[in-house]
């Protein structure tokens, strides 16, 4: 039979799959700032940028679509285990980079470490999010706050990450600082089998078999397609436009001003994750969606769908009258960056608590599996937009295409309204 038995203790099993998703999304985004910074000063162009990430986001979608079947048949705890293991291992065979390989060698050589660590992450991520539905409280909105600490504090994290990626690669160097995450990380591992308590749920029946790509519920459907073009919009200006923007602004060319780049950009992007993860962990409050019934939250995921659209189409028109660097424009990106990051965390948080409402606890691990693969393929399709739109047409470019992809999501949200 399935087993959708709670642990014996939650509030310690929730603690434990947040604190190794903690960890995990700590190294991931250190991982992205040190790849990210470090091959762009050995000269890479945006496409060749956009490149190193492609196999992660496509790891990221196979990933999912199997996940969520994996953790059925093998239970929560084997695939959150797995998904560190896994990133422990792409740490140390990044750290066997060679600077004299050729430029396609260390391309291909990273986006294979880089798929590695594609699949890591979203077993972890949908261990996690999946135990949460399992664990949370039903009554009082319990399930959206739970949610939101966790992605919120994930996210924190994560931008504590950006810093530490882009600080460690200008103090210790690329290699000893991608050794030192190894070590780190494997260390948590071990911490986390010892502590997380048993019984953690999320195994199916024995007999249960793969029953297709798709979910069984077209409200599903529908989110993570407006999850997809979600994450598509953040990631065309957020993988490779805006850093390689601001650290050819920032940076004066001499070894100094790299490394003060290094900084300034890394904090940049450190400050607009956390801030996320901090609008995350209010968005219950800020959505007011407590006692809501089910069809209120999804009319406010529509209307916060639609907020987000006109800003990335403002910094495109802001970028193309500036026409190049300028110290108004840089406070302008700024700003409207931050302000585009308040209004995509509600839709995020939004997005996270209706694919838990929506998913049937039977099936909850292929319903959050088939959503986090849609937003992998977002993923994916924002890294190769945003080489491509950067490299064709510069900034401007880069944001009229994250505005269109923000356009797409608000109109799949649409659709749920009539689901």
């Amino acid at each position: 039979m399935t087993d959708t038995r709670a642990t014996a203790n939650p509030l310690r099993a929730y603690a434990a799959v947040t604190a190794a998703y903690w960890a995990f999304m700590l190294s991931d985004g250190a991982l992205r700032m040190l790849v990210l910074l470090h091959f762009n000063g050995l000269g890479f162009t945006p496409v060749q940028l956009a490149w190193l990430f492609l196999l992660y986001e496509v790891a990221g979608i196979v990933t999912n679509l199997a996940a969520g079947w994996l953790a059925a048949r093998f239970g929560l705890a084997a695939t959150l285990y797995g998904g560190l293991t896994l990133q422990v291992g792409a740490l140390v065979a990044l750290a066997q980079l060679d600077p004299g390989w050729t430029v396609a060698a260390s391309v291909a050589f990273v986006m294979a470490v880089q798929g590695v660590s594609g699949v890591a992450k979203d077993l972890s991520k949908m261990s996690s999010k999946s135990a949460v539905k399992l664990l949370a409280p039903a009554e009082d909105g319990g399930l959206f706050r739970w949610v939101a600490a966790l992605t919120g504090s994930k996210n924190a994290v994560k931008g504590l990450g950006f810093f530490l990626g882009a600080a460690l690669l200008g103090l210790a160097g690329f290699e000893a600082a991608v050794w030192g995450m190894a070590a780190v990380l494997a260390a948590i591992l071990v911490s986390v089998v010892l502590f997380l308590p048993a019984g953690l749920p999320g195994r199916m029946k024995a007999d249960d078999a793969w029953s297709g790509w798709r979910s069984k519920d077209v409200r599903v459907n529908r989110l993570s397609l407006a999850r997809m073009f979600l994450f598509g919009a953040r990631d065309v200006w957020f993988v490779v436009g805006i850093p390689i923007h601001f650290q050819a602004v920032l940076s004066d060319g001499t070894a100094e001003g790299r490394r003060e780049a290094f900084f300034l950009v890394g904090g940049f992007m450190a400050l607009w994750i956390i801030a996320y993860g901090a609008v995350q962990g209010f968005a219950p409050r800020i959505l007011g969606v407590r006692g809501q019934p089910e069809h209120e939250t999804v009319d406010r995921a529509v209307f916060w769908a639609g907020l987000l659209v006109p800003i990335p189409f403002a910094l495109a028109v802001a970028a193309w009258v500036a026409g190049g660097p300028a110290p108004w424009l840089t406070v302008t990106l700024v700003l409207g960056l931050l302000v585009f990051g308040f209004v995509f965390a509600v839709n995020a948080s939004v997005h996270s608590y209706l694919i838990l409402a929506f998913g049937a606890a039977e099936r909850i691990t292929r319903d959050v599996g088939f959503y986090y693969m849609a937003n992998a393929a977002g993923r994916l399709i924002g890294t190769l937009l945003s080489g491509l739109s950067y490299q064709a047409g510069g900034l401007p470019l880069c944001l009229a295409t994250a505005g269109a992809m923000a356009l797409a999501s608000w109109i799949a949200a649409r659709r749920l309204q009539s689901a």
